[in-house]
């Protein structure tokens, strides 16, 4: 009788075990299926809801390429809080190096036993997770998923533990090739989407654009008198100005747009769904934002401004990116002929 129940406990724990795998696959194929590092923290957010039947997560990750530190992703679902703290880990702090040479999952008890009056310990103290998921890949830290308490009440099993530290693996191999997807498409000093990301993306859109579906514009700028500011400054003044003016651009076009460097001081914008009106408001919202912008270096505060050009698509006439660009280059270079710092539009 009792070698029966064995054997009956027994095949459920592999029956269990096939599942937990057979799911984990799965998972690993959504999280691998984009590239998008936004859309890929929210994926992995709302997989531990599901698959944990928890009331809580949230994960802590880079900003950007060249971030230092673990900031706490502000998609986090469930966890009570305090919208004007900064939460941060340090790339290099105790707490990232000791997760990574003990790389297993913890809870907090254990995280404050092993590490006492450590300050990223006093921060995910403020948050109260349950259950601590280092995310590691190639023997690094991407990041830490922060659980809370299940929703039936019960505690997390050796069974939880290890499902979570393999979903915890294949997160953060997603977040791994997500990044290498950002240093092959990014503009490391300003931080814009790359020239052929630019093209490849214009290119889709005239090859597929058909009659009836929304139109899209297109801005081009440059940065007035730029090599007169690298003469007078220095080229790290210069390179002060393109972050300044790449970030102001950035923050003022739409969600939506895809802006890159074209090329020393030229960048360009490709709006989606968007006519020549509403792309002129955007070219004008951006050239005065950059005006109105002061950059400081050193001692010196540059003023610096753009002239811009904005064109429409014209199925009939722009029958391949290259004329399309031709058009609102043009535009640009009348904005700079008429005085700069203005906004001129393709007929």
């Amino acid at each position: 009788m009792s070698v029966t129940l064995a054997h009956k406990v027994t095949k459920q724990d592999l029956e269990k075990e096939i599942f937990d795998l057979k799911n984990l696959l799965e998972i690993s194929k959504s999280l691998s299926s984009t590239l998008d590092y936004s859309i890929l923290n929210d994926s992995i957010l709302y997989t531990c809801l599901g698959a944990l039947a928890v009331m809580k997560a949230a994960f802590f990750s880079k900003k950007s390429i060249d971030s230092t530190d673990f900031t706490l992703h502000r998609g986090f679902l469930g966890f009570e809080i305090d919208h004007n703290r900064e939460y941060s880990l340090g790339e290099r702090s105790p707490l990232i190096e000791y997760l990574n040479t003990h790389f297993r999952c913890h809870t907090l008890s254990e995280l404050v036993h092993a590490l006492p009056k450590n300050h990223e310990i006093e921060v995910l103290q403020a948050i109260e997770p349950s259950i601590i998921v280092p995310l590691r890949a190639k023997g690094t830290i991407n990041g830490l998923l922060i659980l809370g308490e299940k929703i039936d009440g019960s505690a997390f099993n050796e069974r939880d533990m290890a499902y979570l530290l393999n979903l915890g693996s294949f997160a953060a191999i997603a977040m791994h090739n997500a990044f290498l997807f950002e240093m092959t498409t990014t503009d490391m000093m300003t931080k814009l989407k790359l020239k052929h990301v630019f093209l490849n993306s214009l290119q889709e859109k005239i090859q597929n654009w058909e009659e009836g579906r929304p139109i899209f514009s297109s801005i081009m700028l440059d940065i007035d008198h730029f090599k007169r500011l690298n003469d007078t400054f220095g080229h790290l003044a210069g390179d002060e100005v393109l972050k300044a003016v790449a970030k102001t651009l950035f923050e003022n076009v739409r969600s939506m747009d895809l802006a890159a460097r074209y090329g020393g001081e030229e960048f360009i914008v490709l709006l989606p769904e968007a006519g020549m009106l509403q792309a002129v408001e955007v070219a004008e919202r951006v050239r005065q934002a950059i005006e109105t912008n002061v950059v400081v270096f050193n001692s010196h505060r540059l003023s610096v401004t753009v002239s811009l050009g904005v064109a429409e698509f014209q199925p009939k006439r722009d029958l391949s990116s290259q004329p399309f660009i031709e058009r609102v280059d043009q535009a640009m270079y009348r904005s700079k002929e008429a005085g700069r710092n203005r906004v001129t539009f393709s007929e």
